[in-house]
């Protein structure tokens, strides 16, 4: 029914009619005329941009729009009717660049406010120009950056495992051998995160490892409080959790970080789970 209306309205006022000076003008030099009170020339000039207008509106919509059925068109024609009206030759910028925008505008307001297209809404809506007339799109803008994360979290990601390898390697330590030592039960992980975690706050537990590649079994069993052939028996798996936590490898500690694990006694712990074997 808008739709209807506005045109009635142009086919009331409007007819083919040649500029003074026989010349066509441009269409900023027609805005001057049509705010000089020419409202005859308004619809004249609004009719002349129809196929603009619905080239517009159907570009945004990305598909094909009926003048007739569509209303979206009949936003579409009111947004340059309002265009008209608040375009500013002074700016420098092109009406028909200054419509589009005001028309996609309008679109975005009318389809978001029609739930039934909730889920359409295309990129191309949120299509800004700036005062060059180049176009952006925040949310393309916004993946972009999103991408460039991830690709950069990924890269980081692959340094520190190809540096935390290199490291190991110093030791004697693959990560197959951690692999093949992992304990595959949650009671015995946390048992030996905490060992880990126990020798990486000691220097005199971390230093042998660090200066001299050893593991100081007796000192390190008696202050935890467990057997020495439980620390021997998993003597790669606590270096490499000392040297993880000792070092800055944020990412590979996120995988290993037991917070949900019971404080209790390492001796406890032990006890409760009967020295299981790896």
């Amino acid at each position: 029914m808008l739709l209807v209306l506005f045109k009635r309205f142009i086919s009331k006022i409007s007819g083919d009619r040649p500029s003074a000076d026989g010349s066509a003008a441009s269409p900023e030099e027609t805005i001057v005329q049509i705010r000089q009170g020419d409202e005859q020339l308004r619809a004249v000039f609004i009719a002349q941009y129809e196929p603009y207008i619905l080239k517009v509106t159907s570009r945004f919509c990305k598909r094909y729009i009926d003048p007739i059925q569509n209303e979206e068109y009949s936003v579409a024609l009111i947004a340059f009717n309002e265009a008209i009206e608040g375009f500013n030759e002074a700016a420098g910028r092109s009406f028909l660049g200054f419509a589009e925008t005001v028309i996609r505008r309008r679109l975005i307001d009318f389809v978001r406010k029609e739930q039934r297209h909730a889920q359409s809404l295309p990129y191309s809506a949120y299509d800004r120009e700036d005062d060059d007339e180049l176009i952006s799109n925040p949310i393309e803008t916004t993946q972009a950056l999103q991408k460039h994360e991830q690709d950069r979290v990924k890269e980081e990601r692959k340094q520190e495992i190809q540096t935390f390898a290199a490291l190991l390697g110093q030791y004697g330590i693959s990560f197959s051998d951690l692999a093949d030592q992992a304990p595959k039960h949650a009671d015995t992980r946390g048992m030996l995160f905490a060992i880990g975690k126990l020798a990486a706050s000691d220097p005199l537990l971390y230093n042998p490892i660090l200066e001299k590649g050893r593991l100081p079994v007796a000192e390190l069993a008696g202050q935890a409080g467990v057997s020495r052939k439980t620390i021997e028996r998993n003597r790669k798996y606590i270096m490499a959790l000392v040297l993880l936590l000792l070092g800055e490898y944020p990412y590979l500690r996120a995988y290993i970080t037991h917070t949900d694990a019971p404080q209790v006694s390492l001796a406890t712990r032990a006890q409760s789970s009967k020295e299981v074997k790896l």
